[in-house]
């Protein structure tokens, strides 16, 4: 593949930014307004990759990936593990006594308490942490901050009044790497894979516990399981699931057969060496 670009939902300063950078140096990057206006990206442009974030320690999942992943039909490669920094950015001539009020996401907010409750902030939800630095850029108000990383402050010309003041450290936001005609990584017994899917099951008792009793009978190791409604309607359930194994090797074979005799579609999203941050665990 030539001319690889790289497309993220979000504005240029993004956590999904930074996590384009360390992937993929010197690519051309593009930011996109919506998630689905970023899978759309890759799925008419076979040379685009997409960052996107799927899970965070803290926040748990991100909202309306898991119906865009079936939709479009990509597939994921990789998965990166991103560590989520929070910095207080200020005008430049600003300083902690003229800030009265903080503007960023929502989570970004709610994972800033103790220094947004032991100043008395009062709080501005944004759409986005880096959409709130490039709004308080435009402004002349020094009374304003945002919560948003040091990339953005490189951007958006901006102060870094305050380092890392989360209140977590251990906060990670998991990302997979997709794109379109992608070849799955041929197996090697000395590597550690991740296989990726979403299943619906059929409409009869007992079905998920029948379906979940291959992966224990092979002892194939679930990493990830959770369900999301169909949309329009409350009677039926999908379920993403994410395992450690390739597809090639035996056991995961006949896991996967067994989840297929409970199943009305199976989807396979993705295979793909798993990320060397899950060692660390």
């Amino acid at each position: 593949m030539e001319n690889i670009k790289i497309a993220f939902q979000g504005e240029m300063g993004a956590y999904s930014h930074i996590a384009c950078q360390k992937l993929f140096p010197g690519a051309s990057i593009k930011a996109c307004s919506t998630f689905e206006e970023t899978f759309k990206t890759a799925y008419e442009d076979e040379n685009f990759r997409i960052v996107i974030p799927i899970e965070n320690s803290l926040a748990g999942r991100v909202a309306d990936i898991h119906y865009l992943l079936p939709k479009y039909g990509l597939q994921i490669y990789a998965e990166h593990f991103q560590t989520v920094e929070h910095n207080l950015l200020v005008k430049d001539n600003a300083e902690l006594k003229d800030i009265k009020y903080i503007r960023s996401h929502a989570q970004a907010i709610d994972q800033c308490q103790k220094i947004i409750q032991k100043h008395n902030f009062k709080t501005i939800i944004s759409a986005d942490t880096a959409g709130s630095a490039k709004e308080l850029s435009k402004g002349s108000d020094k009374s304003i901050g945002a919560i948003a990383s040091t990339l953005s402050a490189t951007i958006y010309k901006l102060k870094v009044l305050m380092k890392n003041i989360e209140d977590e450290s251990n906060n990670v936001t998991r990302f997979l790497i997709m794109g379109k005609k992608i070849e799955q990584p041929p197996y090697e017994k000395n590597k550690k894979y991740i296989t990726s899917c979403i299943f619906r099951l059929k409409s009869i008792p007992a079905a998920l516990y029948k379906c979940l009793g291959g992966f224990a009978t092979n002892q194939v190791n679930l990493t990830k399981l959770e369900s999301f409604s169909v949309k329009n309607t409350f009677d039926q359930t999908n379920f993403y699931l994410d395992l450690e194994g390739h597809i090639e090797d035996t056991r995961v074979q006949k896991a996967l057969e067994e989840l297929g005799f409970h199943t009305q579609n199976l989807n396979i999203l993705g295979v793909y060496e798993a990320s060397p941050f899950r060692q660390k665990k």
